[in-house]
């Protein structure tokens, strides 16, 4: 784990290791700086001069000045070097995740993931400026001062043996009680997201509903069993406080109490005022060093979940991989689904495509029809390699995607999907993600033939119109029209619509399908629709029944031989003409 996230560091070494070495400087001169005070007590009770006091003084400032200076300085590189650790630890788990597939997303949850990128990296890059700085200079100057203490105070120091082994076993005790709490704490972390990202997408439904009510109540239930088990985790962790405060202050009273019995006994033979003074400083700063290794056990304990959670992302592997030598050229647009079978994941219990032999050719337009869950979008997720197939092969071109470079695939095929998504930026913007270097006049063309041109037109900025996040200022006919000339900038040679014409009319739609048809005639064209209407003048249409092909053939054929699209056909066309009499 610690391998995996000192990857992270890169750039920031420099910092990351000048920070210890200044800390350690910074230590040893507080360290000193008491003993040099102790031996000008004692100048002083023997009578010295104003030149000594003098002299002791500069000694004091100086070495008070370098110590305040290395320890500016000491800050400045944690802080560098934390913050660095943190932006390029979230920058390569960006990058791992842009490299994912579905199936890897799948498995960790949209919320999760940004629970990870942004919770979890906070509390690691605690952690880790803590380590650089905090936890080098407690230990350090718990050492320094144990030894000091004993140089200086002798049988005085002998407190501290007993003192800091009972605050040692106490730590672990109260580690290993917390530790599951944390563990616990983030998994509800990532199920309260979920909740708020739900939320937040689906704001429109709620408000329709009026169930701003019941959504408030299952956040704030979500958010109080969080609260509980974290009130839970710090109750714990607070026991370090009162627990370290006591040995310390008891070591401390026997510290004042037996040294001041042998600075009176002794008349100053045994332990002198210096002495005395020293090791009072001493133990304050074996106080302050306990806190210090408490706050750094307490935020290691509580990262320590974290750490682990993004060392997972760091280390997960695509289940998608290039080969070693890939096709880096599709010939045609031609697909073959040679006896494929399909399922998400190996411990799905059903495959959700079965036996489907299915052979299409190049520019060729082949209409999808069948009901909810017949899996007509995860047959047309196989031909981008979104996913792998279980059983059989998909070929395109001739060739198996599997053997495909996946850059280069993806390049040729062009996927419209059902949930349109736009972008915040300009509409140029957000058809370039089609095509980077696309001309104004490509746009325009694309734009034309996606049906699209018409409406920007009408906006005063036209092209360069602002689009918000999710494309939430444009109607859904509209932001399908756009998406579907981002695809047609592609170039490509399939074009997949999955069902991304539903939110337009029957007039427009038919015009989307002219325009493919004789503007980009060599391009295979697959619509996946739930009306018939929409592919009824394709080439051939496919039927899909609970993972399966039902029937293949033209609207003619299928009317003959397929109960489900007569069926489907009556239903919509009943329907129409009963919206047409009233």
């Amino acid at each position: 784990m610690i391998k995996t996230l000192a990857k992270s560091i890169r750039e920031y070494k420099k910092p990351a290791i000048l920070t210890p070495l200044l800390v350690v400087v910074e230590v040893i001169l507080e360290c000193i700086i008491p003993f040099t005070i102790a031996n000008l007590v004692n100048q002083m009770q023997a009578g010295c001069g104003m030149d000594v006091v003098v002299h002791y003084g500069i000694q004091l400032l100086i070495m008070a000045i370098v110590s305040l200076v290395f320890g500016v300085a000491a800050g400045n590189t944690c802080a560098t070097a934390s913050t660095g650790f943190s932006r390029n630890l979230r920058a390569d788990m960006f990058y791992r995740i842009q490299d994912y597939s579905f199936e890897n997303i799948d498995k960790f949850s949209v919320s999760s993931l940004v629970t990870r990128m942004t919770t979890d990296v906070v509390n690691v890059q605690m952690s880790f400026m803590m380590i650089i700085r905090v936890a080098i200079r407690g230990p350090l100057m718990l050492i320094f001062s144990f030894i000091m203490g004993f140089v200086m105070g002798g049988s005085l120091a002998m407190i501290f043996l007993v003192t800091i082994p009972l605050l040692t076993v106490g730590l672990v005790l109260v580690i290993r009680k917390a530790t599951p709490i944390f563990r616990r704490v983030f998994r509800k972390y990532d199920a309260l997201n979920d909740s708020v990202q739900e939320n937040v997408q689906a704001m429109r439904v709620v408000k329709s509903y009026v169930r701003e009510d019941y959504e408030k109540k299952k956040f704030a239930a979500a958010a109080e069993d969080v609260c509980k088990d974290f009130t839970r985790a710090e109750r714990i962790m607070a026991l370090n406080s009162p627990m370290m405060q006591f040995c310390v202050y008891a070591g401390m009273v026997f510290v004042l109490s037996y040294g001041s019995y042998l600075v009176i006994t002794s008349q100053g033979l045994s332990v002198n005022v210096g002495q005395m003074s020293a090791i009072v400083t001493y133990s304050f700063q074996i106080l302050m060093s306990l806190m210090m290794l408490s706050m750094v056990f307490v935020m290691i304990t509580m990262s320590m979940e974290s750490a682990e959670r993004i060392v997972e992302v760091l280390t997960e592997e695509s289940s998608l991989h290039n080969p070693e030598n890939p096709v880096m050229e599709v010939k045609d647009g031609s697909i073959d689904f040679d006896s494929v079978s399909f399922k998400y994941s190996a411990k799905a219990e059903r495959m959700a495509l079965s036996d489907i032999d299915l052979h299409i050719k190049s520019g060729e337009v082949v209409g999808i029809l069948g009901g909810t869950g017949s899996s007509k979008s995860t047959l047309i997720q196989l031909i981008p390699r979104l996913y792998d197939v279980t059983v059989g092969a998909v070929k395109v071109g001739g060739v198996d995607v599997r053997q495909y470079d996946l850059e280069t695939l993806r390049n040729n095929v062009a996927v419209v999907l059902q949930k349109n998504v736009l972008f915040s930026g300009t509409i140029k913007d957000n058809l370039r993600w089609g095509n980077p270097d696309a001309t104004d006049e490509e746009m325009v063309e694309a734009c034309r033939l996606a049906q699209a041109d018409e409406f920007i037109q009408q906006f005063p900025d036209k092209y360069d119109t602002w689009i918000e996040q999710g494309g939430t200022n444009v109607s859904g006919g509209q932001k399908q029209r756009l998406c579907i000339a981002r695809a047609l900038l592609k170039k490509p040679k399939i074009l997949i619509l999955d069902d991304s014409t539903s939110a337009v009319d029957t007039r427009t739609d038919a015009l989307i399908r002219q325009a493919f048809r004789e503007f980009i005639p060599e391009t295979t064209k697959i619509i996946i629709a739930q009306r018939v209407a929409s592919v009824e003048d394709a080439d051939r249409i496919v039927v899909m029944d609970g993972g399966r092909i039902s029937a293949i053939g033209t609207h003619e054929e299928l009317m003959k031989t397929s109960a489900i699209y007569r069926e489907v056909y009556t239903s919509q066309n009943k329907a129409g003409d009963h919206d047409d009499e009233k």
